[in-house]
């Protein structure tokens, strides 16, 4: 199953972290220095989640972010998901 979410479309981004050694000047040291630039993936909080929706009297697994479900929280599950796409209309 991919990792993306049902509601915001949110997915796995790339990325990268920069690694430094050495003790900041303001801390005393001789300052830090870059010493490798490392490619990495940010993933989305996605959880596993079964919704009931009271207007078409089912419940629903779909798999969204903790922004997702604030979404749905705010707005209501049919309306939520009927906008996502995730049910019919």
């Amino acid at each position: 199953m991919s990792k993306i979410c049902s509601i915001t479309g949110s997915r796995v981004t790339r990325g990268s972290v920069i690694h430094r050694r050495g003790m900041a000047k303001k801390k005393g040291g001789v300052g830090r220095h870059v010493t490798k630039n490392v490619r990495r993936e940010f993933h989305p909080n996605l959880h596993e989640h079964r919704i009931w929706v009271p207007e078409i009297k089912k419940f629903v697994r779909i798999r969204v972010t903790a922004r997702g479900l604030k979404t749905i929280n705010k707005n209501g599950a049919y309306r939520a998901l009927k906008k996502a796409g995730v049910i019919a209309a």
